[in-house]
């Protein structure tokens, strides 16, 4: 497989990525134009490859692990949320207690903010310069799809992190709209109404435009974005703006050629495609990050100090609630007849060598169970992961951004908003008995409850994948983390409960690097 082309290197420096040109001026001395650049739809073919690049790079600027799309799963749709802790360690606890979102010099806060508007920036000039592209009308059709689409996942993932929660949240100010690059410098926020019918508008010309191509489904592999992945994030879009009609539809119509995975791939360690993914980054040996990558945090073999000493877990409210026929309950390793053998506060087996029974059982369910094997010196925590695997060390592996499953999931729930509860039951069932996930599981709940198995079922399948603390915020759900002491497993500094219209509402300021720079933003209140 060729090596993804970096558009970075040549249209880096030829677009503002959203903050006024004065901070970031990215035209070139030598001046040449995008449209040079982008003269031929083969050049624009590598740039909009390049824009999945833009996606898995070092960020080296804000540290180690900052690494594009893996970064936003975990910093925040996960270390924010209720159901995935990073063993023993501390240096989260600030953002995790919701005490960064009125913050605007925060490295969290600030750092959506750069990466998303980088890759809308160079989708903003594949739109504009596509049009007059030497090249088949076939071939401009499919670029500027893919260029839209991504502009408008950039947009929702703005929205969703700068913007309240839809729901009380519509007419409130969010992120800036930039669209053609040729806007002034200084430009006020758009409201979340605004952005979300600007997403709608691009995923309804790339729509019609992947279609137009005659290769909607064309792609080499499932790193490239088609059609598919354009109904996957109309699915997640509409069901954010709880927009239910359309989120059914477009989920039905993305996972209609990916059949959920097999048992035996749910249990490979989620770093290959498989006949269920519909969208993931690219990552094998010859685009390394080395130690920036995601899976050098969330791959329970990486060999890497921060997996070794800190590996990530689940919570044990979310582990009690799995039923003991489920096989993803696999995914984690259950402590269950080895109480006493840990401490109780950071789940840390008490002592890290043989002479632990806890010690013991995970560095040998780790090799025999789950296939990989572990050096003495990753530590054992009771409920740590085990459901992500890397391919090569330090941190190698494909990344799923997308799959069959979540979109079953938004089906389920828009039936239940849609108060079609026997088709919600009947996706629940699909989900977990009729796949072999859960062979002796039914579903009979109703009302609240059928809403409360949906919610369990997208926090256990979904698990690390990037979704909790995006669902928590529109479902406007509190954060509630317990002690073991008091049922729960997380360490009594991130043991917090407040609710979705505390802590800013959940909406973190735009940074100061942008409104140092652009004197239009009047406000940078989200009430």
């Amino acid at each position: 497989m060729k090596k993804i082309s970096i558009i970075a290197l040549a249209l880096a420096v030829l677009v503002s990525f959203g903050c006024a040109k004065d901070h970031l001026d990215t035209y070139p001395t030598s001046s040449t134009s995008p449209g040079t650049i982008l003269g031929s739809a083969d050049a624009a073919k590598v740039a909009v490859n390049g824009l999945g690049k833009l996606m898995h790079r070092q960020y080296g600027a804000y540290g180690q692990g900052y690494n594009g799309e893996g970064t936003v799963r975990l910093y925040y749709g996960e270390y924010l949320g209720n159901n995935l802790m990073k063993g023993n360690s501390t240096g989260f606890q600030n953002s995790a207690n919701g005490n960064l979102y009125e913050s605007n010099t925060a490295t969290l806060g600030s750092y959506a903010w750069y990466y998303y508007y980088m890759i809308i920036g160079n989708a903003n000039t594949i739109i504009k310069e596509i049009d007059n592209a030497e090249g088949t009308d076939a071939d401009r059709a499919y670029i500027k799809a893919q260029a839209l689409t991504y502009r408008a996942y950039a947009y929702f993932n703005l929205v969703q992190i700068y913007g309240r929660r839809w729901s009380d949240g519509s007419d409130k100010p969010s992120c800036v709209l930039r669209l053609t690059g040729e806007e002034p410098d200084n430009l006020d926020r758009s409201t979340s109404g605004e952005v979300y019918t600007q997403i709608y508008a691009d995923l309804d010309e790339a729509i019609s435009l992947f279609n137009a191509s005659g290769k909607a489904n064309s792609r080499p592999g499932t790193h490239v974005v088609d059609l598919d992945v354009a109904y996957g994030i109309y699915a997640r879009v509409a069901l954010t703006r709880e927009d239910w009609n359309k989120a059914l539809q477009y989920a039905q119509q993305a996972r209609k050629k990916y059949p959920l995975q097999s048992v035996n791939d749910e249990l490979a360690g989620f770093s290959n495609p498989t006949g269920e993914w519909i969208w993931s980054l690219y990552g094998a040996e010859d685009e390394t990050l080395y130690f920036y990558d995601y899976f050098c945090y969330a791959a329970y073999n990486a060999q890497t100090s921060t997996t070794r000493n800190y590996p990530i877990l689940i919570s044990r409210h979310l582990f009690d609630q799995i039923p003991a026929t489920d096989i993803r309950r696999a995914w984690w390793l259950d402590p269950a007849g080895y109480e006493g053998t840990f401490n109780t506060n950071t789940m840390k087996a008490s002592a890290q060598n043989s002479k632990n029974k806890l010690w013991v059982y995970g560095q040998d369910y780790a090799k025999n169970v789950r296939g990989h094997e572990l050096l003495t010196t990753h530590c054992i925590f009771a409920y740590m992961n085990m459901k992500n695997s890397n391919n090569i060390q330090p941190g190698i592996g494909h990344l799923c951004l997308m799959r069959a499953s979540e979109m079953l999931l938004i089906e389920a729930e828009a039936q239940y908003r849609l108060k079609n509860e026997d088709a919600a039951r009947a996706l629940l069932v699909e989900l977990n008995a009729t796949s072999k996930r859960d062979p002796a599981y039914t579903c009979t709940a109703s009302g609240d409850a059928l809403m409360e198995q949906i919610k369990l079922y997208r926090g256990i399948e979904l698990w690390s994948e990037g979704f909790n603390w995006f669902d928590l915020k529109r479902w406007g759900d509190s954060i509630d983390r317990k002690t073991y002491k008091n049922g729960g497993s997380w360490m009594s500094s991130y043991a917090v409960s407040f609710g979705p219209n505390e802590k800013n509402n959940w909406t973190f300021c735009i940074p100061r690097n942008e409104t140092d720079y652009n004197k239009g933003i009047t406000s940078t209140a989200n009430n």
